[in-house]
């Protein structure tokens, strides 16, 4: 397989960073479930550490995804009627906006919170906002509401996808799936 796109077909290297992030989001929510469920405490803490990383390695992926499809335009989309190319558009544009937005809201949050952020415990962040208590309950407001965005985008994504799939035929999940045959 090509690392580029082709005219049918992602390549290699933006099927790796789809996978990746998928694998990657299912661990964040099993982490922040798991967080949640800790009464405050080392392991809590330790918990978080690890959430906040996975979610900062999301958004590099998402910056490199962003970069890399300026630079390698994806394949043309199968014929469909226009609304649902538009429903396609809009929901990986939010996908990707709520990619960059729940880990930056996440970091914000923390530094209200007062709680350091470090990425794998190998480069400390700096703070993005100043100590707030008030600051810190909105922002875990909007955290959640993302969280919830992300989930409901995901799920309309695969949804779409499966109807791409099993009713119209059209061979788009193809073009996504690296164990599925070649051009």
């Amino acid at each position: 397989m090509q690392l580029t796109n082709t005219a049918n077909r992602y390549g290699l290297v933006p099927q790796s960073l789809h996978w990746v992030v998928v694998v990657l989001l299912i661990v964040q929510f099993l982490l922040a479930e798991a967080a949640d469920d800790l009464p405050l405490g080392v392991d809590k803490l330790a918990m978080l550490a690890r959430h906040k990383s996975v979610g900062l390695s999301i958004l590099l992926i998402a910056l490199v995804r962003v970069a890399w499809r300026l630079f390698d335009r994806p394949p043309a989309p199968p014929p469909m009627p226009s609304w649902q190319r538009l429903a396609a558009g809009l929901t990986h544009w939010g996908m990707y906006a709520v990619l960059f937005a729940l880990p930056l809201t996440g970091w914000m949050m923390s530094s209200a919170a007062n709680y350091p952020v470090s990425w794998w415990g190998l480069i400390q962040l700096p703070d993005l906002v100043v100590p707030s208590e008030s600051l810190e309950e909105i922002l875990h407001e909007v955290h959640e509401v993302l969280a919830g965005t992300l989930l409901f985008l995901a799920a309309l994504h695969v949804v779409a996808a499966l109807k791409h799939q099993f009713l119209d035929r059209d061979g788009l999940m193809r073009r996504m799936l690296p164990w599925v045959g070649r051009e």
